[in-house]
């Protein structure tokens, strides 16, 4: 397999991460022991990375267990994990603040066993916790020996330069990764987020690349109320989406590709792109994308990509992505009916 540098970390992953979200017992595959065959299966193929999170239900401690067993190579894995998600009704159980971070990281570290982390990511923004008390509490850390890298997940471009400011004035670690939703579908972030990644020499980590299933085939156009009964993703049953996997699902006819080979190739090939999180819930799923692994798509290909999902744009958006408070709550973006005067 061919190793990717992580951003200017110097750390070498592989263009294939290993998700671990589908590990956890509660909402993907219930048998531990099943999700320990696949991580090793991972790790055999060449698969170096793999990305957890402590709200990930039980998904840490499955893969602390499966680390565990390999004797030996826990320093062949760079193990990534995330924190600021609610982990209870307790307020001061999620966001950025030194006070739950100094907490978070001792209790991801005790269900990974393992005395330090890889990569350790704020999973979303915190718009309560200034970006200085965050850089400060995560530097310590590194100081520390607890967590060798630090990154974000599913940061604004803004704030992503505003943080890589604040390191700097203050003499703080800065973020070194950041971990965007892109797939075919969802392309925003070639506008802003990935250039100014390259721009601060930041690795980044992109989930989402099957589109959340619709990008597997297994999700088909004529479904939508067979997919809303069973309790699916609202962005399952988007018609835009579903009109423009079908779209896909023809392109990669023609190629001679599995939709999901398609999906994937796309995915790593921007310059920007260091790594493509896989969450695979069973063995013959992860073979399947490892089968993939080494498919280049040609100009040809990538230029009726472009056709079909323009660059920079979206279709439609994931319900799992990050929504600034400006737009949720109204007042955030009306003024108060008083000063409301007319021009």
């Amino acid at each position: 397999m061919q190793y990717r540098t992580l951003g200017r970390t110097g750390i070498k992953v592989s263009p294939y991460a290993l998700g671990a979200l589908m590990f956890a017992t509660s909402i993907g595959n219930p048998d531990p022991d099943d999700s320990a065959r696949i991580i090793h299966r991972a790790l055999d193929a060449g698969i170096n990375l793999i990305d957890t999170a402590d709200a990930y239900g039980d998904s840490e401690e499955v893969v602390g267990k499966a680390l565990k067993v390999l004797k030996g190579r826990r320093d062949d894995v760079v193990l990534a994990t995330k924190v600021s998600r609610p982990m209870g009704d307790d307020p001061n159980q999620q966001g950025a603040s030194r006070r739950w971070i100094v907490t978070a990281v001792e209790n991801s570290l005790r269900r990974l066993q393992t005395d330090h982390i890889d990569l350790y990511q704020i999973q979303r923004p915190d718009p309560t916790t200034h970006i200085e008390e965050t850089l400060s509490a995560l530097s310590d850390l590194i100081r520390s020996g607890k967590v060798r890298a630090i990154g974000t997940s599913t940061m604004p471009a803004s704030d992503i330069i505003e943080a890589q400011w604040v390191a700097e004035r203050r003499g703080l670690e800065r973020f070194h990764t950041e971990q965007p939703p892109y797939s075919l579908l969802n392309r925003g972030i070639e506008r802003e987020v990935l250039p100014v990644a390259q721009r601060y020499g930041m690795g980044t980590l992109v989930w989402g690349p099957l589109g959340q299933g619709l990008l597997t085939g297994r999700v088909r156009k004529g479904r939508q109320n067979e997919l809303r009964r069973a309790g699916f993703f609202k962005h399952l049953t988007d018609e835009r989406r579903l009109d423009t996997v079908e779209q896909f699902i023809s392109l990669a006819e023609e190629a001679g590709l599995p939709l999901t080979h398609l999906a994937m190739a796309f995915a790593i090939a921007h310059p920007g792109v260091t790594s493509a999180i896989v969450g695979p819930r069973t063995l013959s799923h992860l073979d399947d994308l490892l089968i993939g692994a080494d498919v280049v798509l040609t100009d040809d290909i990538l230029d009726r990509i472009d056709e079909i999902v323009p660059p920079g744009t979206d279709v439609g958006t994931l319900d799992q992505a990050y929504v600034p408070p400006a737009l949720q709550q109204a007042s955030l973006r009306r003024r108060p009916v008083s000063e409301r005067t007319a021009a």
